[in-house]
């Protein structure tokens, strides 16, 4: 039976994630980081010094992710939904801040959490990504540390990034920090912080938004492509935000915008350049972090003129007792919500219910695939109906034969 023995293994079976942690972690030097333009970021390793190395499996979202691992309220539980996971409270409102709520992606929730903390907790800088102004099609890792800062990096990236590769900041840090990131890399902080100390002291609060998935660096390409959309002298390319949804915006160097295309129409382009490690995913809603984020879709209108509104999952007790903190201090606008609400307004939660066919088609065709525990994967399938149970299986097992999946890539 073929398996997972160490971490080029998880790199060569397509279920990396990118998040960067094994290049954080390695003392060795024996990590870099590529962006694969067809693929995404991926670490490469120096074999000579890795060796026989398998510490990095102890931390890789893409070998395992326990959904028990980072939750102090598993035993002490208001809502534990199948499809959502366990929350202590479910809100729906907006960042306070109007031009915070217009800029972001939804209601702008996340960057007026992480300013509260800024401005409030003493925290000391914010991690998460931002447009590499060198390439604007990329992301890079940043550090903010004001309103003007967040500001401008507000608002969703739809191309690959790697949060988790400057965690040493935060570990060296004066003071603790705020981290945000993707589910999956959510997912790696909860269990790095488990193993360092330091670390687990200065994340002061740990942030996550809703994710269907991350399409590659192709994906922007592609579509900047087919819009005969020329890459030479550009400022800036923002994939949401000023107004909800807003679009995929391509702007001057001296700010002014020259093509737009909207939300929808970009994001139906990019989604097929998703990962196969996406489709894979039981954690579009991020149950790992404190506190995570997304559209409150069923609120949508259509309207262009909407500023936006979130949906606000807090999923630990120092969530909970830093939201009450930034609604008393007047940084969010927020009412009670639901995980009904939760599931009406996103359509990825039912991606769950697939997950347990497909991941039986992998093993069926003995490829190995990433250990998920605490999702309540075979509860979620038997809730769907027979139709996709059977197309979870059949489809994906022809999926995996017709593009090659079925052996490792070397």
């Amino acid at each position: 039976m073929r398996s997972i023995k160490c971490i080029q293994d998880v790199v060569d079976w397509r279920l990396c994630v990118g998040c960067g942690a094994c290049y954080y972690v390695c003392k060795k030097d024996a990590v870099t980081l590529d962006n694969i333009e067809s693929i995404g970021i991926r670490p490469r390793f120096d074999n000579n010094r890795c060796q026989d190395c398998i510490d990095c499996l102890d931390f890789c979202p893409g070998y395992r992710i326990d959904a028990t691992i980072g939750s102090d309220i598993n035993n002490n539980i208001v809502n534990n939904n199948l499809l959502i996971g366990p929350t202590l409270e479910v809100w729906e409102g907006h960042a306070a801040d109007d031009e915070i709520r217009y800029r972001a992606s939804s209601g702008g929730a996340l960057t007026a959490l992480a300013l509260y903390c800024l401005e409030n907790e003493n925290m000391e800088f914010v991690l998460h990504i931002g447009m590499d102004s060198t390439k604007p099609w990329t992301n890079i890792t940043v550090q903010s540390r004001n309103r003007d800062e967040l500001l401008s990096r507000t608002g969703s990236r739809y191309a690959t990034s790697s949060p988790c590769d400057s965690l040493q900041l935060i570990e060296e840090s004066e003071q603790p920090c705020v981290f945000i990131g993707k589910p999956c890399d959510v997912a790696a902080v909860s269990m790095l912080r488990k193993q360092r100390p330091r670390l687990d002291s200065k994340l002061g609060l740990v942030l996550t938004f809703f994710c269907a998935g991350t399409p590659s660096t192709k994906g922007t390409l592609d579509l900047l492509k087919q819009h005969d959309i020329s890459l030479e002298r550009k400022g800036g390319l923002y994939y949401r935000g000023n107004g909800w949804p807003g679009g995929f915006a391509v702007f001057s160097k001296d700010g002014k915008r020259e093509h737009f295309l909207p939300y929808m129409d970009s994001w139906s382009f990019l989604q097929k350049y998703r990962s196969f490690r996406c489709q894979l995913c039981p954690d579009g809603l991020g149950e790992l972090g404190d506190i995570s984020c997304g559209d409150a879709w069923h609120r949508y209108s259509n309207d262009t003129d909407d500023p936006g509104l979130s949906l606000v999952l807090v999923r630990s007790f120092h969530g909970k007792e830093i939201l009450k903190k930034a609604l008393a201090a007047g940084y969010l606008n927020l009412f009670p919500s639901s995980p009904a609400k939760v599931i009406e307004a996103q359509g990825l939660v039912e991606r769950r219910k697939g997950i347990f066919g497909r991941q039986l088609a992998m093993r069926l065709l003995m490829i190995p695939t990433t250990r998920f525990t605490g999702f309540q994967l075979f509860k979620a399938w038997l809730k769907a109906p027979a139709v996709l149970m059977a197309k979870s299986v059949l489809g994906t097992m022809r999926r995996l034969l017709q593009r090659g999946l079925w052996h490792r890539n070397t």
